[in-house]
């Protein structure tokens, strides 16, 4: 899939377009990229138009450094859609993604929502046990070369006491932390639970279209009851879980995924 980018009024935004029929609007989730939807797009793409967004700060959209909240990424996601001039969308998000895709619908009036949603392992709701979680990856901000000198010494070290995907995840955060400035100002600027001011458990209730929750039971990342809390406020939601699912079901659990979104998306026949 060939990645393409649109210039709107103040960033650039990178997608991939691929497929025709009616649009699916993919969301990746954080340290992500559209590139993390292809597994998915591959079997949609035969009935769908699959539009893959990198949001802002991430892949090959603009990256400028903000003190970054959600309203940012609907911002960018409502000037994207214009630019493209897409409509009766289903907006499909995954964990950031997720949670980009329920307060875009949550700003609008229901005839201005999208046709549907789909979030899977949706972030975005306010969970203090988050707070301090992550305290330990704040050495790998510093900038400066001895960071990046101790991760390389880990290579070889991870390597002979078989803890070579530990050093690859250490890597990635790296280079995530120093060159993604979302993901920094996560870090940075969300110390205190009152940091969360922009989740949105106390507004899906405004959401007025099909939804479909699909959660990972294993999960570590996004617990199960962040989901069960969408499925529950959102008055036109159902939920799929995933008994043996982690955080990265886009990947893992394709085939269970693609057939729940299908039943979504498929009008139900009325009995005569």
């Amino acid at each position: 899939m060939q990645k393409q980018q649109i210039q709107l009024s103040e960033y650039t935004a990178g997608y991939v377009d691929y497929g025709s029929g009616p649009t699916l609007l993919f969301l990746h989730g954080f340290f992500g990229s559209s590139a993390n939807w292809q597994a998915l797009i591959e079997p949609l793409s035969q009935n769908y138009r699959c539009v893959a967004l990198d949001l802002l700060g991430f892949g090959d959209s603009s990256k400028p450094w903000l003190k970054y909240n959600i309203w940012h990424q609907v911002d960018f996601l409502t000037e994207f859609i214009a630019a493209l001039g897409l409509e009766d969308i289903t907006l499909l998000g995954h964990s950031y993604g997720g949670w980009t895709s329920a307060a875009f619908a949550v700003r609008y009036a229901p005839s201005q929502q999208p046709k549907s949603l789909v979030l899977i392992a949706p972030a975005g709701i306010r969970d203090d046990s988050f707070v301090g979680r992550y305290n330990h990856l704040k050495p790998l901000l510093w900038e400066s070369p001895l960071v990046d000198l101790g991760v390389a010494l880990l290579k070889p070290i991870s390597a002979l006491i078989g803890q070579r995907d530990f050093y690859e995840r250490i890597y990635e955060v790296r280079q995530a932390l120093t060159q993604q400035p979302v993901a920094k100002s996560f870090l940075v600027d969300r110390l205190r639970p009152e940091d969360a001011i922009d989740t949105v458990e106390k507004d899906i209730h405004a959401i007025q279209v099909p939804t479909l929750v699909v959660a990972g039971v294993e999960d570590s990342t996004i617990p199960l009851w962040h989901c069960q809390t969408y499925a529950e406020r959102i008055p036109k939601a159902s939920i799929v879980t995933l008994t043996d699912a982690e955080h990265d079901l886009i990947q893992t659990h394709v085939t269970d995924i693609t057939r729940s979104i299908k039943t979504l998306l498929t009008p139900q026949k009325c009995s005569q």
